[in-house]
């Protein structure tokens, strides 16, 4: 059977991920809010045809590489953001034969969901 995913996680591997996961989401959405300072600042400067080098955007830069370097804590794993905001994560698995996504939110304790892999949070299913 071919699968669109190399890795599966069991439920217990992805349960051992999750205090690095909350970390992880953590450092993106941190990033992400500083990156967007930044981004508001960069194009108000360009609206007002105003220079935009030097340290802005270096750090705007330096920024958007630790960006890239802490969303792919998750891409190397295989492991899918659907929502930075909500911290909706899934992971994908192989449960009763079929390839799917174990789905969880940073609010939750414990990884309790899964989904198909097409139908998304509105299809989540107690495990």
């Amino acid at each position: 059977m071919k699968y669109r995913f190399q890795k599966h996680y069991t439920r217990d591997e992805a349960r051992a991920l999750l205090p690095e996961v909350r970390r992880w989401l953590k450092r993106v959405s941190d990033l992400r809010a500083q990156f967007g300072k930044y981004d508001s600042r960069l194009a108000s400067l360009l609206a007002a045809h105003n220079d935009v080098g030097g340290e802005m955007a270096n750090n705007w830069v330096k920024l958007l590489c630790e960006m890239k370097g802490a969303l792919n804590e998750f891409k190397s794993r295989e492991i899918q953001i659907k929502d930075v905001d909500r911290g909706l994560i899934d992971f994908p698995a192989i449960i009763g034969g079929r390839e799917v996504f174990l789905c969880w939110e940073q609010d939750e304790e414990d990884i309790e969901f899964w989904h198909d892999l097409d139908t998304g949070y509105a299809g989540r299913e107690r495990l």
